[in-house]
């Protein structure tokens, strides 16, 4: 490994710190001398980005004539909370910028980059962009298309089932999958179901790890069939939003706002939740990532509306059978094998005992 190299894998290791959705994670190393001098990285939405945190690390004579290394391009504009990035590192006296990849936000897109030059700052681009670019796929996803990053988890047998045919699914995955399954909880912004998975488990949806961050809980109920007593609407475990159809009850609208909820109406043509204007909706709610967890009738709706990206498969050495047993992806299904939805390259993970399969839908699919 190049020495440039380790110093942005560095610039990486921090941006994975931060909690900053719905704004990009980004880190930042300075380097002076072949030498580390400061770092950062964008913390909380709000907060100093990266390379602002890393030069109040610095002392004046340590940034000038040093080398910046960040994941992202820095940002020129100013219609937001903070004050730009790349003024500040002009007036530093930095000679020379590296960066990941450029920010896909069209209000920055190169003109950072352009900015820098402009005022004779070296800049050089693509530097561990491939781990970049995933580091932030749910920043990229949301800045350019407007809509979440969905992760779709499912616990399922070996043949396939999420349940037995009497609904029970208590529990199919192993604790250690479990226990992973919190962690994907606490790194999204969102975790998803739909309203048959609230009225069968009535869950929590939170994540029972310690100082764990507690996701936004999301419920697809056209009619807000809700029960007021639900485990997930209890107070103090976080914000909950309802996306609803056409026929529901206003009483009970204003019921659910009173305890906090936030009920979004996003009726489709049948009447029912339309599932792309909900996520549009989530997206402007600054959600930007989602853990999809169930029922089979969502997945299997959200997989035809083309807003699935990720397939996560805990599969545990189970065979539950039988014609009425449920399966992750519900819904009509296809009607011949050429329709079937092909995924990316499959990842392959031993969790205890169970298997995680991991595969990405190919963005230009849909």
């Amino acid at each position: 490994m190049t020495v440039e190299k380790r110093f942005m894998k560095l610039a990486l290791s921090l941006a994975r710190k931060g909690r900053p959705s719905p704004n990009p994670k980004v880190g930042a190393v300075i380097v002076k001398d072949d030498k580390v001098v400061a770092r950062g990285y964008h913390k909380k939405a709000g907060e100093p980005h990266a390379e602002i945190e890393a030069m109040r690390n610095a002392k004046p004579e340590q940034l000038n004539g040093a080398t910046l290394y960040t994941t992202l391009e820095p940002c020129v504009h100013k219609n937001k909370r903070t004050p730009p990035c790349v003024p500040a590192i002009i007036n530093a006296g930095i000679k020379r910028v590296v960066c990941a990849m450029k920010d896909p936000n069209p209000e920055v897109n190169g003109k950072g980059i352009a900015a820098l030059r402009k005022a004779n700052i070296e800049v050089d681009v693509g530097l561990c962009e491939e781990e970049a670019r995933r580091l932030n796929e749910s920043y990229i996803r949301y800045i350019t298309t407007g809509l979440p990053f969905v992760t779709m988890k499912v616990a399922m047998s070996l043949d396939g089932k999420i349940a037995t045919k009497s609904g029970d699914s208590k529990w199919i995955s192993g604790e250690e999958s479990r226990r992973l399954v919190m962690k994907m909880r606490g790194s999204h912004d969102a975790v998803m179901v739909g309203i048959g998975t609230v009225l069968k488990d009535n869950p929590h949806l939170t994540c029972r790890l310690k100082k764990a961050h507690n996701p936004i809980r999301v419920i697809v109920d056209s009619k807000l069939r809700i029960p007021l007593s639900a485990n997930v609407l209890k107070d103090g475990n976080g914000m909950v939003i309802i996306g609803c159809g056409r026929d529901f009850d206003e009483k009970k609208k204003r019921a659910l706002e009173s305890l906090g909820v936030m009920v979004l109406p996003c009726p489709g043509m049948d009447g029912r939740v339309d599932l792309k204007k909900f996520m549009v909706s989530l997206a402007r709610e600054g959600i930007t990532s989602i853990l999809l967890e169930g029922g089979s009738e969502l997945g299997g709706a959200m997989v035809n509306s083309g807003l699935v990206n990720r397939f996560c498969f805990f599969v545990a050495p189970k065979i539950i059978g039988g014609r009425d047993a449920k399966t992750p992806v519900g819904g009509v299904g296809i009607g011949t094998i050429k329709n079937a939805l092909h995924v990316g390259e499959i990842r392959i993970r031993r969790i205890g005992k169970d298997i995680l399969l991991t595969a990405d839908i190919p963005p230009n699919l849909f």
